[in-house]
């Protein structure tokens, strides 16, 4: 029986490690090179964008950075299934590797956060944030962005320090139907629960958590 399992287990093994070899391997220098010369006019050389137009990316998880870079990209007949006329023709052209390549760049980035602007709505955020709004059937964001807007390492993005007005812009295209790359609807379900006003709060709070 030992054997047997010492068998499977060394089956097994050899099976991934061929597998990994396969895979396309991503090119740390090419990455930087890639995120120097084409993303830096968006998001800048180091993944902190100078305008809210464009997310801060430095520091965001490898692997949700992953997911969207691939989902801005059509492929094998298909849309993309995250639409933005900007993003389109930058991913049109990098392979797999390049991809994961970039994923891990930005991720190893140091994010130079943004703060909450507007105290006036402090309170209002914080109650959405961390409790929700039972009424309208809207959970806490905390309950997948966490406490503090780190997020989920391939589930949630980190959220905190973010521009509030791209979070405000995205929390709104969710609700319009405009953004559709959320697993299961989650997002867009929670959005089209969301007012204008409380998208503007949460957003605001979000970008003032550490």
């Amino acid at each position: 029986m030992i054997a047997r399992i010492s068998v499977l287990t060394l089956a097994l093994t050899a099976s991934s490690v061929f597998a990994q070899a396969g895979a396309p391997q991503p090119d740390s220098a090419r990455a930087k090179q890639i995120a120097e010369t084409v993303c830096a006019a968006c998001h800048g050389a180091d993944g902190n964008s100078a305008a809210p137009t464009f997310p801060k990316i430095a520091g965001q998880h490898e692997q949700y950075l992953l997911k969207q870079l691939h989902n801005f990209k059509a492929a094998e007949g298909k849309p993309a299934e995250r639409v933005n006329a900007s993003m389109a023709p930058m991913v049109a052209t990098l392979t797999d590797a390049d991809m994961k390549g970039l994923a891990k760049y930005f991720s190893q980035q140091k994010l130079k956060p943004e703060f909450a602007k507007n105290m006036a709505s402090m309170e209002a955020g914080r109650k959405l944030w961390r409790s929700g709004n039972a009424a309208t059937g809207v959970p806490a964001c905390a309950g997948c962005h966490g406490p503090s807007g780190r997020g989920m390492p391939a589930q949630y993005p980190q959220v905190s320090g973010q521009y509030a007005d791209y979070i405000e812009a995205q929390l709104k295209a969710f609700r319009s139907g405009e953004r559709a790359n959320d697993p299961n609807s989650m997002m867009r379900g929670f959005a089209s629960r969301l007012t204008d006003a409380e998208i503007k709060a949460v957003s605001d709070y979000a970008a003032g958590l550490r």
